[in-house]
This record gives structure tokens, C-alpha cells and sequence, in this order.
């Protein structure tokens, strides 16, 4: 019998609606959408088929201190996006409105990982696409997304036993029956330390299924885990042995350096999207594994989990080329992915500059496309093997054709933020766009436009804030970065099928 429902939430309290810290938020500069003044397109092709951005509709921000009810600091919560399935629902005012799911990461970590237990929110919104030429201030460029907090979910493991964000110190052996006899077994799993033998998560991907269960992927395994909706573990899945952390001949799950072999050091399954025609749960690796040369050529897997409490078998896994900044000088790692249609996703990869990061010169943030439809499927062959590099000092195999990438949905155009009351370069305040984008989702525009779509997407604000609460002590991270939401409108042919079932239409 499944544990009972651990659920907090402040639906018994007035609704937390979330606008800018300062200057206060004048509720009644609404915004009417402008259906005449279309914004200036831009078009990739990728397979022939042609793809266009129609660029930035709406903004939406959490302030940086705002609390949840646990009465934590709200933090993070761009790591992983997802529509609730039944919310999404267009108005007769031409505004649309629904629940996004929202999922942390591990928490407040600037000097250290901490006990974080994991979780997720939901956050009720209000859309309102602004389509005119006219630049709005950035408290009236709110008004076209407005945000409403309404509860949170902890995270447990089957015993009720909490999750935690600490840096996992030990491994926990499998399972009897792992790998062989009992699909439902836990593989080894990454757990605090000795004395504290919870599993610990670094939440990056979710994605919500229509009977209210979710998976979740995490970097630390990298491993991807499925939840009942009041939130405990079903399910865990483990990748090929080529993507494991390996130091020293055994797993070891610390993203405090890199393993000899495996994901990265905080570089595991960012991206977790799900094909709901096919059943197909694909992840992929925020950058190239440690004998892939850590560079350019990642890895996107499959998994078909249409019977997960049979087996969830390895059905796809392709190698995808990450972009190269406006300067060439670094590849930028994918913070998510998104389903499109059969074989084309999207891909989220950004630099680090922006609100709350490195600098404020930006080189790179945009939602591209690729398509794996004539790249090499190499699932269960030698290049599962550590031993067996894809990429040998970040080379690709000749024989390995990789995905098709192209650029799609740029971030940091400066005439798309200006019109939001934003802006890229200096100075360093809160209407620079932020540093770190890793969320995606998308829902449909509706029957007058049946190609286009809506694409959220969401920045994780590392939860800085000079007045922050963690674990129920007050911290003060030095700035404020608030949580930034942009929605683009995007044309995106064969994606109806898709997007619908995800959202239960």
C-alpha cells in the first residue's frame, strides 16, 4: 500500500500572487492583446520542414524572497517546467490560463550542498500575449504573465524516508532482483552519508503524466526516477554504463569533481521530455561524458515506458552536436529538451552571463532545434562501454552520424526584451535577463492557429536573495535575482498530437 499524501500547500490561505518587488505592480494596467501588430518572425528549416519564432509575448517574474509553504525561500524553480495535463484553457478575453508544475534543484548551495529536501510546485498563471510595437515599463510587462503560487510537494523515498540535496558520500548497493528478475528494484542508488542513508537528488526534468504521476531526472546518478503524485518513488531508472560516474573502478556518485568516466561533475540528465504517441521517455546529458573528451557531442536516450512495471528497455540513444557561442570559443551545454514530433525536439543552451551570473555580455541563450532522423541509433552497442569512447578527445566516430542542429528562438534579442521593459549588457540590475535558463513547455495557441504554440520557459535563480530562508534559518546570498518567466509564440508544424495528449486536450 502506497504511503499517505504529504501535501502542503496554502489553499486555505489567500492565494501568494507574485509580481516585481519594486516597483510595486499597478494591477490596473492591463494588458489587451494587440492582434494587428504582429511581431517580426524568424524562420529555421530543418528537414525540410520550415519552423518560425514569432519571439517574446509575455514575461512574468517570482520575487526573489517570496516563501513556499514550508516556508522556505521559492528558489530555483527554472530547472524543470511542465503544464499540468487538464488546466490549460484559452479565454473569451483571448487571455489563457493554467498550472505550471515547477521543480528545483538541490536547494540553496553557494558555500556547500545542504539538506534539501526536493520537491515540486504548482504555480497558477495568467497569460495575456502581448503582440504590439510599443515598449511597455517593466512593472506594466508584467501584467502579461502573472504568476500565483499555490502549493508544494515533498519528495520521498517508498519508506517515507525524506529525499535530501546533500552531495551523495555513499553508495547504496542495488536491490535484490535489479537488472534481472524485478523491473521495479532500485539499482545503486546515491545516498548523503553514512550516518544518513536517504537518497539524494539533483532534480532537473520533469514531466507530468495525465494519471498525476511523474518522472523526475537528476544529475547526480544520473539516473531518472518515477513518482506517485503525492510524491514518492516508484520507479528508477538506470542509463548504460558509459554514462555512470566511475572513479576508480566503482561508482561514485559526487559531483564535487569528475568521475574517470561518466556524466560530468553537475553535467547529468538536465533534459527530460516525453514522446506521449509512442510512450517514449527520452533524457539527455547536459554535455559530453568524461571519455567523449567533456566537449560537444552529447547523448540523447529513449526508453520505452509503456509498461514501466514490466520493463523500461533502451530503445534510442543518438549522439547531438551542442552549439558553439557567438565567439566559438566554448560549447554551451543543453538545460533542456522538449518533444516537437517524431525525431525533432528542442534544445535550451545558454552561457552563464546574465542576472546572477558571470558577466553581462551574452554570447548565447536560445531554444534550437535538432532532429535525429537520419543520425545513428547506437542504443546497446559497444559505445554503452566506458571503454568504448563516441567521441575519443571530443572527435566523433566516422561511422556516427549525429543529429541535425539548427538555431531556433534566441533569448537576448534586444529589441524582444526592450519591449518587455528588459535588456541585455550592462548595467547589472533586475531587468537584465537572467543567467540560467533550463525549463521548457509548451501549449497550444489554439484552432485560429493550429501550427503555433506557446513556449515557457523559466530561470533558475540559484535562490539568491539577501533575504532568504533555507531549511528554516535566514540567509543572505549578497544579491536579489528574481525567478524571470518569458513565453514565446513559436510555429511549430506536426507538434499537435503531441502537445495534446501531454496536456490532455
Amino acid at each position: 500500500m502506497l504511503p499517505p499524501i504529504l501535501l502542503l500547500s496554502v489553499s486555505l490561505l489567500a492565494p501568494l500572487c507574485y509580481a516585481a518587488a519594486a516597483p510595486p505592480l499597478r494591477r490596473e494596467a492591463a494588458v489587451t492583446p494587440a492582434a494587428d501588430a504582429p511581431l517580426p518572425a524568424v524562420s529555421a528549416t530543418l528537414g525540410g520542414v520550415t519552423y518560425v519564432n514569432h519571439g517574446l509575448i509575455a514575461f512574468g517574474l517570482i520575487p526573489n524572497n517570496a516563501t513556499e509553504s514550508t516556508g522556505d525561500t521559492i528558489g530555483g524553480i527554472g530547472s524543470a517546467i511542465g503544464l499540468k495535463p487538464g488546466t490549460w484553457k484559452a479565454l473569451d478575453n483571448g487571455s489563457y490560463t493554467g498550472i505550471l508544475v515547477v521543480q528545483p534543484d538541490r536547494g540553496y548551495n553557494i558555500i556547500g550542498t545542504i539538506d534539501y529536501q526536493a520537491r515540486r510546485h504548482e504555480i497558477e498563471f495568467t497569460l495575456t500575449p502581448y503582440q504590439g510595437t510599443a515598449n511597455l515599463t517593466f512593472t506594466d510587462a508584467q501584467q502579461t504573465l502573472q504568476l500565483t503560487y499555490l502549493n508544494t510537494t515533498l519528495l520521498f523515498e517508498r519508506n517515507d524516508t525524506k529525499t535530501s540535496g546533500l552531495d551523495p558520500q555513499v553508495v547504496r548497493p542495488a536491490q535484490p532482483g535489479f537488472g534481472a528478475s524485478d523491473p521495479l528494484a532500485d539499482p545503486e542508488m546515491p545516498v548523503a552519508r553514512k550516518d544518513e542513508l536517504h537518497l539524494t537528488l539533483d532534480s532537473e526534468g520533469i514531466i507530468v503524466n495525465p494519471d498525476g504521476t511523474f518522472w523526475l531526472s537528476d544529475e547526480y546518478g544520473p539516473y531518472i526516477y518515477l513518482f506517485t503524485g503525492d510524491g514518492h518513488i516508484i520507479q528508477t531508472i538506470q542509463p548504460p554504463p558509459a554514462v555512470l560516474p566511475i572513479v576508480n573502478g566503482a561508482v561514485n556518485f559526487s559531483a564535487i569533481n569528475d568521475p574517470d568516466t561518466g556524466r560530468q561533475a553537475n553535467q547529468g540528465f538536465e533534459g527530460l521530455t516525453m514522446d506521449f504517441t509512442t510512450n517514449t521517455l527520452y533524457a539527455m546529458l547536459q554535455s559530453a561524458t568524461v571519455q567523449d573528451g567533456a566537449l560537444q557531442y552529447t547523448r540523447l536516450f529513449a526508453y520505452d515506458v509503456s509498461e514501466p512495471s514490466v520493463s523500461v528497455p533502451l530503445i534510442g540513444e543518438w549522439v547531438v552536436p551542442l552549439p558553439l557561442n557567438s565567439g566559438g570559443s566554448n560549447v554551451e551545454a543543453s538545460s533542456e529538451i522538449h518533444f516537437v514530433s517524431p525525431g525533432v525536439f528542442l534544445s535550451l543552451s545558454r552561457d552563464g552571463n546574465g542576472h546572477g551570473g558571470s558577466g553581462t555580455k551574452i554570447k548565447y541563450k536560445q531554444a534550437d532545434l535538432f532532429s535525429i532522423a537520419n543520425a545513428t541509433n547506437i542504443a546497446n552497442s559497444q559505445y554503452d562501454s566506458p571503454d568504448t569512447p563516441v567521441a575519443p578527445k571530443g572527435k566523433l566516430i566516422k561511422t556516427v552520424t549525429p543529429a541535425t542542429y539548427v538555431g531556433f528562438v534566441n533569448y537576448a534579442d534586444p529589441a524582444g526584451l526592450a519591449r518587455f521593459g528588459m535588456h541585455v549588457g550592462d548595467p547589472d540590475n533586475q531587468m537584465l535577463i537572467n543567467a540560467k535558463w533550463e525549463s521548457l513547455a509548451l501549449a497550444p495557441v489554439g484552432s485560429s492557429a493550429p501550427d503555433d504554440y506557446f513556449l515557457f520557459t523559466a530561470s533558475d535563480n540559484d535562490f539568491l536573495t539577501e533575504d532568504g530562508i533555507a531549511l528554516g534559518e535566514p540567509y543572505n546570498a549578497g544579491e536579489n535575482v528574481d525567478n524571470q518567466f518569458f513565453v514565446f509564440r513559436v510555429t511549430l508544424p506536426g507538434a499537435s498530437q503531441g502537445v495534446n495528449l501531454a496536456l490532455g486536450l
